[in-house]
């Protein structure tokens, strides 16, 4: 015959009843708390307050709290950039990057960089009204990059060793 589970487990006899029902107690209080909010939730339905929040709503709190707007107003700036300067400026040139209230446009040629600089009150203005929120200071147009025939660090000097 086996000896009891008690016994076995070197269990104390006096406290096993104890330690099972607090078990079963603390259960039965998760449960009646559960239950009492499913209550309180049936009760305040459809009040100011309850109702979900629109998609668009949530993520536009989430873009002001993580600071994502002046990204998202760029991004937005990008894809909708012919109807700011017209198709064929478009075509012709494109925003390369905003850092502390300075926009950067790249044009592909001198000639449209001059034709975007004339297009600048205009620009500036479009941009303000249409993306409120953005908080431009400078808008820089530059033209193409030119190829640098510097090589390395020596700024195009040749070194001659002797």
């Amino acid at each position: 015959m086996k000896p009891p589970v008690v016994v076995t487990l070197h269990l104390d006899q006096r406290k096993l009843p104890a330690e099972i029902f607090d078990r079963f107690a603390a259960r039965a209080g998760v449960f009646r708390d559960r239950r009492q909010r499913e209550e309180d939730a049936w009760e305040s339905f459809g009040k100011p307050g309850r109702d979900p929040d629109r998609l668009g709503g949530v993520l536009s709190a989430l873009a002001d709290r993580g600071g994502w707007v002046p990204n998202l107003k760029i991004a937005q700036l990008r894809n909708h950039w012919d109807q700011v300067v017209g198709q064929g400026v478009a075509q012709h040139s494109q925003v390369v990057g905003f850092d502390d209230g300075v926009l950067t446009i790249r044009a592909e040629s001198t000639v449209w960089a001059t034709q975007l600089t004339y297009l600048m009150p205009q620009l500036s203005e479009t941009i303000r009204t249409r993306l409120k929120g953005l908080d431009i200071r400078e808008i820089r147009v530059t033209g193409p990059h030119a190829q640098s025939f510097a090589r390395g660090h020596m700024g195009g000097r040749r070194r001659y060793l002797r």
